[in-house]
């Protein structure tokens, strides 16, 4: 995915863009380098009744993933959105507007979990043969479920840019036509939306961070917003 005019001066990495990508790459190194202590155990978000959960966990999820397709989208995503918010926004607004969506992604996934766990144990009860019943595997899955990754922190930069930017083309790899940001990130949205509600089995995606995100980034730009009509269109 990329911007409609690649030639745009707007689409040069921006200092608070740079810095997040370099933390989150030596963030991602350490997962795979340091074997002394487990990192993504520790910065992992969990649910807060499990025994694993620490406060400090709503911000440390935001600098872990899972594997490198996983951080090598996140990052195309803050460096594909994030550069022109941030020079729209300016620094100190846009590493705001970062945390704060990333933080609210989290309470998303606090508030949701019980949700997620029924859905989750639903779908191993089929695999189960009545062995386990469907408390223990909410129970378990309350324990030991984690999120982590800076995808919810992004779609709050999602939700932002659909809303400032809504007519900036995009084209994606495989479409060759271009499609306006507001349509393409409430694309995202109801696919986010649709994942949380019904998921299937082996979907491992934090669909309710992501749209926690969103909606929060989307509102924080729109408060922001409130007495100044000077966006791009």
């Amino acid at each position: 995915m990329s911007y409609f005019d690649q030639g745009n001066s707007m689409q040069r990495t921006t200092p608070v863009v740079l810095n997040l990508i370099i933390i989150n790459a030596i963030v991602f190194l350490l997962q795979n380098v340091v074997t002394a202590v487990d990192i993504q155990q520790i910065g992992s978000l969990y649910y807060y009744k499990s025994s694993f959960f620490r406060p400090y966990q709503f911000v440390t999820y935001m600098f872990l993933h899972a594997n490198f397709t996983h951080i090598l989208f996140n990052m195309y995503g803050l460096w594909l959105f994030g550069t022109m918010l941030e020079r729209f926004l300016g620094p100190k607004k846009f590493f705001l507007l970062y945390f704060i969506s990333g933080i609210g992604a989290a309470i998303f996934v606090e508030i949701l979990t019980p949700y997620d766990a029924i859905q989750a144990a639903k779908n191993l009860m089929q695999h189960t043969d009545g062995q386990l019943s469907l408390s223990m595997l909410v129970d378990s899955y309350k324990e030991n479920s984690a999120a982590l990754g800076a995808s919810g922190a992004i779609m709050g930069l999602y939700g932002a840019f659909g809303y400032l930017f809504p007519n900036t083309e995009f084209y994606l790899f495989f479409i060759p036509i271009p499609i306006k940001a507001k349509y393409l990130i409430t694309v995202f949205v109801l696919i986010d939306l649709f994942g949380g509600l019904y998921r299937i089995q082996g979907d491992n995606i934090a669909h309710f961070a992501h749209l926690g995100g969103a909606i929060v980034g989307f509102l924080v730009v729109l408060i922001w917003n409130k007495t100044n009509r000077n966006t791009f269109y």
